[in-house]
């Protein structure tokens, strides 16, 4: 972790997990940091335990010092899985089908705290922390929080729709802890053998009432975007779709917004399509050109949003 106690103009580096990236030990990756109203800060992240067969769990170190020194990372919730399959052209997890858009981070945990800012004096703190885990037929988006400062936390709770695949998610909840929000991006068809089957990619966000003790109440669908095919986004280099972890959210007092990744502008290229698929078959298909070979639309993946604002 890297503190500054000075607004930026000077930063220390403390060491919260042991340096270690292998086979017997994962450090927290996919981190996120929050603080609380009473200035005890929070870094969150999924990691393996060797004390429990090296599965991987959402882990949690903190700090009531200002960041000068940090507890233990400790499990709050797992084992959790990483859902997608190993594409053997990218080498990388995939969760809508082969040489799909990449799932690294899908487990990884993003977080929110009801602090009460920017002055405390309305804070619940409540933690609520959402993640993807579960199976390549079935992964889910789960739910869970904690109302005492993170000393014990909720079972979690699959919160996804019926048709959907989570991919990657985030919540929010507003200061004062009364409203709770989820935006997740899903695929809304099985996993894809071939690249020449329409898949289907949605953003949702959902929406519950919380308290000051007790736990968050059901979630309710406020919003699900217009759906479309990520076999029209692209990494630079092609051989894959790209998505990205970028599926966040934010909540005020009075209204919650989020952002998800969104194809519904993108065209599938046919030529791309069987590229990539002979790519992984070994067989001879001649490397397309997008701007002579593609539509026009094709690689115009965007970042969507939605508010509750008026």
């Amino acid at each position: 972790m890297a503190v500054s106690h000075d607004g930026g103009t000077t930063w220390t580096q403390h060491q919260v997990t042991a340096a270690a990236n292998n086979g017997q030990r994962n450090p927290l990756d996919g981190c996120t940091i929050r603080t609380d109203s009473a200035g005890r800060a929070y870094v969150f992240g999924v990691g393996t335990l060797s004390s429990a067969g090296h599965q991987a769990f959402e882990l949690v170190s903190s700090s009531d010092d200002g960041g000068s020194s940090w507890s233990r990372p400790r499990a709050v919730a797992g084992p959790v899985t990483q859902p997608g399959i190993v594409d053997p052209v990218l080498g990388r997890p995939v969760i809508d089908g082969i040489a799909g858009a990449r799932s690294d981070l899908a487990p990884a945990p993003s977080a929110d705290i009801a602090n009460g800012a920017p002055t405390g004096a309305d804070a619940t703190n409540r933690i609520v922390m959402t993640y993807v885990s579960g199976e390549i037929t079935k992964p889910h988006v789960y739910f869970t929080e904690s109302t005492n400062r993170g000393n014990t936390w909720s079972a979690p709770q699959a919160i996804e729709g019926a048709a959907d695949r989570g991919y990657y998610t985030a919540p929010a909840i507003s200061p004062d802890g009364t409203s709770v929000y989820v935006v997740y991006n899903a695929f809304t068809t099985p996993f894809q053998t071939t690249t020449a089957t329409t898949r289907s990619l949605v953003g949702v966000v959902l929406n519950a009432a919380a308290g000051a003790t007790g736990p968050t109440g059901a979630f309710t669908e406020v919003h699900r975007s217009t759906p479309g095919d990520p076999r029209g986004s692209s990494q630079n280099n092609l051989v894959g779709e790209f998505l990205g972890d970028y599926v966040y959210a934010v909540a005020t007092r009075t209204y919650g917004a989020a952002v998800w990744n969104d194809t519904r502008n993108a065209a599938d290229c046919p030529a791309i399509d069987a590229w990539r698929l002979s790519l992984r078959t070994g067989t001879t298909v001649a490397r397309p050109a997008p701007q002579q070979d593609c539509p026009a639309t094709f690689g115009n993946s965007d970042i969507f949003g939605w508010t509750s604002a008026p």
